[in-house]
């Protein structure tokens, strides 16, 4: 395999410093992409859009915290063990997160949004705007412990 590189578009600044699983909902954060690599003009027709993608690092994960194995989400033993990749948990061989978030608003090179679940300081690797046509096609289907495990995250 070739090696990837990926360096960060940005940084949020949010006033969530904790990494915690739930309430995101009403967080308010900043996008403040890196005035080193773009001029304004990189964010043109952006204010468009109601909702962004946003892909970031998990920088706070140790490397040694990477989950390999099966598991309990949030080790809630009455949920099934499943591997990460059937689990949106952060610990991933990557420790990538991707996200949807309301855009609020573009000032500059900064993107206002909410309901990022992103803590202060999260590296910005990449965002798009979200388009209807690429959600899923046809019916979607999750476990009933995906379902009460979000009940709360975006409380």
């Amino acid at each position: 395999m070739t090696d990837v590189v990926v360096r960060p578009i940005g940084v949020v600044r949010s006033p969530r410093r904790d990494v915690e699983d739930d309430d995101w909902g009403d967080v308010v954060s900043v996008i403040a992409l890196d005035a080193a690599q773009f001029a304004p003009e990189v964010v043109a027709g952006l204010a468009d859009f109601s909702h962004l993608e946003v892909l970031y690092h998990f920088h706070l994960v140790p490397p040694a915290k990477i989950e390999t194995a099966a598991r309990h989400p949030r080790n809630r033993t009455e949920w099934p063990k499943v591997g990460i990749f059937a689990q949106r948990g952060k610990g991933r061989p990557n420790r990538l997160g991707v996200s949807r978030c309301r855009l609020l608003s573009v000032d500059g090179l900064e993107l206002t949004v909410q309901a990022l679940d992103a803590v202060d300081g999260t590296p910005v690797l990449d965002v798009k705007p979200w388009m209807a046509e690429f959600g899923p096609i046809g019916e979607t289907r999750q476990p009933a412990w995906a379902t009460e495990l979000m009940a709360r995250y975006y409380r």
